[in-house]
């Protein structure tokens, strides 16, 4: 509906405050006055106020900005990117605030800042969820609006939740919320809407994204291509044998199927949903039945995204290895590693393809698998806070980083997260005056001001160690200690004054000194190099939209878990809901992950078990040791966390049973 001239109307100009207004018609103001955004009240005055200097790199580059203070005193920024941020300022010639050009960085949380930003200026914090606000009502608002102006709410992220009514004047103010209350394009965009009264609040992104997602969703222009696509239906290659097991490929049939448009469009497609969609992994194989299945790994479970009925699985594979660099598109029986670079929704995306040869039931199928890592920088996270340790294990990691050398091991099985805490805690610990060295295979997230060494057929792990030692490091980390070789390299650099982490596949943290022993470390190396080993796992969250309280909890099965009768009786307990059209979990009923940990912390108890060790170390002592020292178990952890109804029961099943 397009606004028309006159005040803002409702309805029933009758209505009370508190009653429900059916309709709201936007309208421009007919004597055009306006009312700004609330202005700060007097605790956010004082507060500005009292604002001093935090740290000494705020004195020492001469910050006035307020909200980098605020943010600099709280400890929510580091140093580093602080200075980062006044270099990129001061060369773009200070033309907007500071704290902008912070909010910018890469390893800046940018909620973080305009939380700090609403703060400061006096910006009323929105209540979103809870039923808050109605969806219908936004919706209604929005479309009462003519198209370029739609555009507009979607492209500043601004969305009407809430009025309030002045009947004795006649008047509707209209409440918006948007993640950057301050910005110039918002406030004129809401400033041209003529409106009598308005108030902007803040609302963190994630918390409007659902509202937005639902009101603008992006197109993908490749599955728009896809449907307007005529050539629906394709003829199967030729495939001839000459002999039992062996498979002839009419090349010249597959180069005139792959160039079909739909097939590439299909594959561009995946690529733009699975970053949409959150995927960590793209997985694309034949079946038996001829066609090629397209699933996405999210939050650690494989679903279907699609299945590919309409072309031979050959060319589709061709299609995909044809698209990636580094891969030969007619090389069939050996293993192969390629990337891929795609620029979706503004962000440079990467991806990691594996190809690999695979038998498959129907021999007339020259089969091979693709799985395609999906390596999106903005799932970085900057804070090991963000991650969801508990917070004595947070405690225990922090304490150990902070420590001038030493090593920090990261066990636990492949996708538990380690490479992603590693990440995380070498962002914290470094610094313009520190040498930072990484030795991976491959490198997957590129950190700045950190030196990444990548291997390769010339350059193995045990050569990148040794050279390393030659290159003056302060903090040091070793991708995998695989072997023993690579296990010494890595303990003499924790025992030489260097800072290193590192990783290694046990189930727990205990065995991770176990392992390294085996290897045949000594004792005391050992002993002496460790500050801390930390066993994580991944728990899916349950979904905040459709969760369900679990009223007839098994206590049997909740003993088994370690959970008392006490807590069982007093605690309130979730499990996954049972809307399978959940918009906000796609009816999984889980979204997201969080960080479970057992974090061993290298105390002198400790110290003198490993030094103690015969022929074996004793890991039931440690890990009983840890545990009276304050340490939680995997399972301990789970249970916390089930506690504060993030997860279900079954998940800490699916999770940790096997652990302990």
């Amino acid at each position: 509906m397009k606004p028309k001239s006159g005040k803002l109307l409702v309805e029933d100009s009758t209505v009370d405050s508190d009653d429900t207004v059916a309709f709201i018609e936007v309208v421009p103001s007919a004597n055009g006055s306006k009312t700004a955004p609330a202005p700060a009240n007097r605790e956010a005055r004082r507060h500005n106020r009292d604002i001093g200097l935090g740290a000494d790199v705020v004195e020492a580059l001469s910050i006035g900005d307020r909200v980098v203070k605020y943010l600099v005193r709280q400890r929510m920024v580091s140093d580093n990117v602080v200075r980062d941020a006044h270099e990129d300022w001061k060369s773009a010639g200070e033309i907007e605030p500071l704290w902008r050009v912070l909010a910018k960085q890469k390893s800046v949380d940018q909620e973080t800042v305009f939380g700090a930003v609403a703060r400061i200026y006096g910006f009323r914090k929105a209540e979103i969820g809870e039923g808050r606000p109605e969806s219908d009502f936004v919706e209604r608002i929005i479309h009462s609006f003519d198209e370029e102006q739609r555009v507009r709410f979607g492209e500043l992220a601004l969305l009407p939740i809430e009025y309030k009514i002045e009947p004795e004047k006649g008047i509707l103010r209209l409440v918006f919320a948007t993640p950057d209350p301050t910005s110039p394009e918002t406030l004129r965009f809401i400033h041209d809407m003529n409106l009598d009264q308005f108030e902007v609040t803040y609302a963190p992104y994630r918390d409007l994204s659902t509202f937005l997602d639902d009101l603008f969703p992006k197109r993908n222009e490749y599955l728009d291509r896809l449907a307007s696509d005529t050539d629906a239906d394709a003829t199967d290659i030729g495939l001839s044998y000459a002999e039992e097991g062996t498979q002839l490929v009419d090349e010249d049939a597959l180069d005139a199927e792959i160039n079909r448009s739909a097939l590439i469009n299909l594959f561009e497609a995946c690529l733009v949903e699975a970053v949409r969609q959150g995927a960590s992994d793209i997985h694309v194989l034949p079946n038996p039945r001829r066609q090629t299945e397209f699933r996405f790994r999210i939050d650690g479970a494989l679903r279907i995204w699609h299945t590919h009925a309409k072309t031979s699985p050959e060319a589709m594979l061709a299609v995909v290895k044809d698209r990636c660099g580094n891969i030969d598109r007619f090389e069939r029986e050996a293993a192969q590693d390629g990337f891929i670079q795609r620029d979706v929704d503004g962000s440079l995306i990467r991806y990691r393809v594996s190809v690999l040869p695979v038998a498959n039931a129907n021999r007339t199928i020259r089969a091979e698998s693709i799985v395609i890592r999906v390596l999106d920088d903005r799932k970085v996270f900057t804070d090991l806070s963000q991650i969801g340790l508990l917070p004595g294990a947070l405690e225990r990691y922090k304490k150990a980083i902070a420590k001038p050398h030493g090593m920090i091991i990261m066990t636990g099985p492949t996708g538990s997260g380690k490479s992603t805490t590693l990440v995380a805690a070498l962002q914290e610990v470094a610094k313009p005056e520190l040498n930072v060295i990484t030795v991976e295979d491959p490198v997957e997230y590129v950190i700045p001001a950190i030196r990444q060494i990548k291997l390769g057929p010339r350059l193995h792990m045990e050569q990148a160690l040794r050279a390393i030692l030659r290159h003056d490091p302060d903090i040091v980390m070793v991708g995998e200690m695989r072997d023993r070789e690579t296990a010494e390299l890595a303990i003499k650099l924790a025992n030489t004054g260097h800072l290193t982490f590192s990783t290694l596949h046990t189930n727990d943290a205990p065995s991770a000194v176990s392992r390294l022993y085996k290897m045949g470390i000594e004792p005391f190396l050992l002993a002496y190099a460790i500050n801390i080993v930390v066993a994580q796992r991944l728990l899916r969250k349950l979904c905040p939209e459709c969760k369900e309280v679990d009223d007839d909890p098994d206590t049997m099965l909740m003993s088994e878990l370690g959970f008392s009768d006490e807590e069982v009786q007093n605690t309130t307990f979730y499990k996954a809901g049972s809307r399978n059209r959940c918009k906000s979990c796609n009816g999984m009923g889980y979204k997201g992950r969080r960080a479970i940990s057992e974090a061993l912390y290298v105390t002198k108890a400790i110290r003198q078990l490993i030094v103690s060790a015969g022929e074996t170390v004793d890991e039931d002592a440690i890990r009983d040791t840890a545990i009276s020292e304050g340490m939680l178990t995997l399972m301990a952890s789970a249970r916390e966390v089930a506690k504060m109804g993030e997860t279900s029961v079954e998940e800490i099943i699916r999770v940790t049973t096997q652990d302990d």
